[in-house]
């Protein structure tokens, strides 16, 4: 009985560490934060007063400092999703992952000042799709992941089509 007693707590612990790995979040991008955006779209510094490079489900966003890249981010994928914090418990519309394209830079006119510490700024209907309409904070933190490629997995809980209908925006009515 001796014997099996380190037997039994090398089992229990290994039990032990593979339930806490199965409880614990995992994160499948980068951490930043988001702020929202409205029209005029255009010009932009990506593709200046061409609308034809903007997403047809107008999920699109300029890119801040972190991700511009000196303009190599222009035309860049995202996959977006909302995460909440204890300062913003209801920010988000859960279980929502976006995929954006980068078509501009915040680091130009229309953005407010207070915009430009943000990873990104959305389109109207890419951040009325991820964050809570009823939030009364103007920024939400985000995790976010570059699409290299057609393996690319979403964040763990799949993307909304581009062409999902957002009752809280009117981008597609405002989108040039």
């Amino acid at each position: 009985m001796n014997r099996s007693q380190p037997q039994l707590q090398w089992l229990f612990l290994k039990l032990f560490l593979v339930s806490l790995f199965l409880h614990c979040h995992t994160s499948y991008g980068d951490v930043g934060t988001a702020a929202q955006y409205s029209s005029p779209y255009l010009p932009t510094a990506c593709y200046g007063s061409d609308a034809s490079h903007f997403p047809s489900g107008n999920f699109f966003a300029a890119a801040g400092d972190g991700i511009w890249d000196n303009g190599a981010a222009c035309g860049r994928q995202y996959f977006v999703r909302c995460i909440t914090s204890d300062s913003t418990p209801d920010a988000c519309n859960q279980n929502q992952t976006i995929l954006i394209t980068i078509v501009d830079y915040m680091g130009q006119p229309p953005f407010a000042h207070s915009a430009y510490n943000t990873t990104m700024v959305l389109s109207n209907t890419a951040f009325g799709t991820i964050a809570n309409s009823s939030t009364a904070s103007s920024y939400i933190n985000i995790e976010f992941e570059r699409v290299h490629g057609e393996d690319v997995v979403p964040l763990g809980r799949g993307p909304v089509p581009p062409s999902a209908p957002n009752p809280t925006s009117q981008d597609a009515s405002d989108h040039p």
